[in-house]
């Protein structure tokens, strides 16, 4: 059965039960809250060079696949970096922007990207959007971090898209048990540098509390954000989402929300916001008030750990890049992203450079694996 597609130019075009409905509930960033607080909030929109244009798809009236899309005129806050794509291509006389792109804005945490209801054939849907995407003005069209699953897929029903991949460290449940049961794992070494590191926060009079959605009240979120906004002032920039972004959510997903505090005495001095999947915690924001050594590992990656441990979540995410996250028990994980250009002289340049970039990600990934903590048994 074929496909009505229709585009939406906010997601509170269409009700969040209707949305949900299709997208799930698994996944947080790509429920409708998530969305509409990123769009009502401002932190996207025209003005800030990300359009929304998302896709829904109908069959006799009935919505039953979604995917979001922006129209983008500039590169940042996706980290997939094409930076060298558009310079290349705009000094070969050629425009790169606007161009369209389907990802979660300021997030790179693979999972789904085009939702899909029971029954719809996913080669079939997939076949009817890329028609979409290669009927529209924009030059090219960028997939990010999409499950391995779903790439492949993608590239089964659009062969032309090229594929790149990075490498992310994330955390799996190996049945540890507990945190005790996951260092356990560790080597010798390793397993006294990471007591360690965590005593060393708590002799410099530090404290960990977590929040768990209506247990956060404004007062925590206000301090939450100072700290979030000092951890980009501190490189000389602004962060990309405003405070009003963080207030929608605490209304309207509180469920997903987990705030991890670190506090001298009852004052909060350092903060990490996370958001809980059904069975995947995901870290993304942090700042701190105070320089604390090993503070920034116990608030954003052992308290995370813990917590998937009490509530038996099987993987952290605790946010891109990082390779000190390997020998504190992260594994690294490849991810993927999808470009299709409609320009062939240059898919083929861009082709050309994938294909050498590919075995360098695919040996890093090789390297980095020796330098996990863990027993060679494990």
């Amino acid at each position: 059965m074929s496909f009505e597609i229709q585009t939406l130019d906010a997601v509170a075009n269409i009700a969040r039960e209707k949305w949900n409905a299709v997208s799930g509930m698994h996944y947080p960033f790509l429920r409708h809250e998530f969305l509409d607080a990123l769009e009502a909030s401002g932190s996207v929109s025209s003005a800030a060079g990300w359009e929304p244009c998302h896709l829904t798809l109908w069959q006799k009236g009935t919505l039953v696949g979604l995917m979001p899309r922006y129209r983008k005129e500039h590169s940042y806050g996706e980290y997939v970096f094409d930076w060298q794509w558009a310079d290349a291509w705009e000094r070969a006389g050629g425009e790169y922007y606007p161009k369209g792109l389907t990802a979660i804005p300021f997030t790179p945490a693979y999972g789904p990207r085009l939702a899909l209801t029971d029954g719809v054939d996913q080669l079939t849907a997939m076949a009817a959007v890329s028609m979409y995407c290669r009927s529209q003005p924009e030059q090219s069209w960028h997939l990010l971090f999409p499950t391995a699953d779903e790439a492949n897929a993608w590239k089964q029903s659009w062969p032309q898209l090229l594929e790149r991949h990075g490498v992310q460290y994330h955390w799996q449940d190996r049945d540890y048990g507990d945190f005790e049961g996951f260092l356990a794992h560790f080597t010798s070494k390793r397993r006294k540098e990471l007591k360690r590191e965590r005593r060393k926060v708590a002799d410099q009079g530090l404290s960990m509390r977590r929040l768990r959605g209506a247990e956060i009240n404004r007062e925590d979120l206000e301090h939450f954000y100072r700290c979030y906004q000092i951890t980009y002032l501190e490189r000389g920039q602004q962060g990309y989402l405003n405070f009003e972004f963080f207030a929608r959510l605490l209304v309207s997903m509180p469920d997903a929300l987990l705030l991890i505090q670190a506090c001298e005495g009852h004052r909060p001095v350092a903060a990490a916001l996370c958001f809980e999947g059904i069975d995947t915690l995901y870290g993304r924001y942090w700042g701190s008030e105070v320089a604390a050594d090993c503070l920034h590992f116990e608030t954003c990656y052992y308290q995370g750990i813990a917590y998937c441990l009490e509530r038996g979540l099987k993987r952290f995410d605790p946010g891109t890049q990082g390779e000190h996250k390997i020998p504190r028990g992260f594994e690294p994980v490849l991810t993927r992203s999808l470009h299709w250009l409609a320009d062939d002289r240059f898919r083929d340049a861009v082709d050309d450079f994938l294909g050498r970039e590919r075995p360098a990600m695919a040996e890093h990934l090789v390297a980095a694996r020796t330098l996990l903590p863990f027993h060679r048994q494990s």
